[in-house]
């Protein structure tokens, strides 16, 4: 039962996620007005805010007028809750869930805009700061301790992209700020594990995207989505990675 009701808190937040996406880029509040068709204006109705039943029920498309739902929104609640029930079977209820939820919601979010944008808003950053700060009071006020290794993550995660930044210009500001936030989240060893992989997959998929000439060669490629996967990667799987790894270095 845990699963499942942690299944659709995915979905349901998973829901807000859209809205979030959509509208941060056009500064549009993300709060009001209410979920509406951005074709015709239709106020939607609770039943169409049932996270993917209501998809699947109006068969992707608008109540009001009948245009055609990007599949994109489906697949995000789906993503969110997914990543949810891998987050609670890793770490069950514990404070190290929580902060999960907020660090793969918050990257969702993060690397849906710069998908579309190229773009990292410092609303997405600065609550992901805040987030941190409010986590870690929770967990000191518990245990008494500061969290030193998530302090050093986020600062080594800051200086690591910012010195790439600085010295060869290739990536934007904003990745600076979500290896920072990715270093708070998961302390100073999975932070260089989470930029290992996000390298690894950003410069596949580059190279991909080359080789099949789906974007010119100056193209901006968005990183924020190789971060992403890579802290999620790593908040994931970052201990039996690390102890893999390890075990070679015995060999």
């Amino acid at each position: 039962m845990e699963i499942i009701f942690i299944a659709i808190i995915g979905l349901c937040i998973g829901s807000f996620l859209n809205v979030c996406i959509y509208r941060i880029p056009r500064e549009e509040s993300i709060v009001f007005p209410p979920s509406h068709c951005t074709t015709c204006s239709y106020k939607l109705q609770g039943r169409d805010l049932i996270p993917l039943l209501s998809y699947i029920f109006l068969k992707g498309r608008c109540r009001g007028c009948g245009e055609r739902i990007s599949i994109k929104y489906p697949l995000i609640e789906i993503l969110n809750s997914l990543l949810y029930v891998l987050i609670y079977c890793n770490y069950g209820n514990s404070i190290s869930s929580l902060k999960g939820f907020l660090l793969t919601s918050l990257l969702i979010v993060i690397a849906g805009i710069d998908l579309e944008t190229h773009y990292i808003y410092k609303s997405t950053t600065i609550f992901g700061i805040v987030s941190f700060v409010f986590i870690a009071i929770i967990a000191f006020l518990i245990s008494g301790q500061i969290p030193w290794g998530n302090l050093l993550g986020g600062a080594l995660g800051f200086s690591v992209i910012g010195a790439i930044v600085l010295l060869t210009g290739g990536m934007g500001e904003g990745d600076i700020e979500i290896a920072l936030i990715i270093g708070l989240f998961l302390g100073i060893k999975r932070v260089i594990l989470a930029l290992f992989i996000a390298f690894i997959l950003g410069g596949i998929i580059a190279s991909l995207i080359l080789i099949l000439k789906l974007k010119e060669r100056k193209g901006e490629i968005a990183f924020g989505p190789y971060l992403a996967m890579g802290a999620i990667i790593s908040l994931l799987y970052g201990t039996e990675i690390i102890n893999w790894y390890m075990s070679l270095m015995k060999i």
